[in-house]
């Protein structure tokens, strides 16, 4: 997985009852855009630093 800056990370529920998670990526921790990543979650505003597993995702922002 690699991202850049402001890239949306995407984390796809576990259980039926969990909504799934949309974050902007604010801050990259290695330079190849490798995990893990600074997040700020988009349904609260809370940032956090997050090592995606396999139900994550990238998806590229529109720059």
């Amino acid at each position: 997985m690699r991202a850049r800056l402001g890239d949306r990370l995407i984390l796809q529920p576990t259980h039926p009852d969990s909504p799934r998670r949309v974050g902007i990526i604010i801050e990259l921790h290695h330079d190849d855009g490798s995990p893990p990543y600074t997040v700020r979650w988009l349904d609260d505003e809370h940032e956090a630093l997050v090592y995606p597993g396999p139900d994550g995702r990238i998806e590229p922002s529109h720059r």
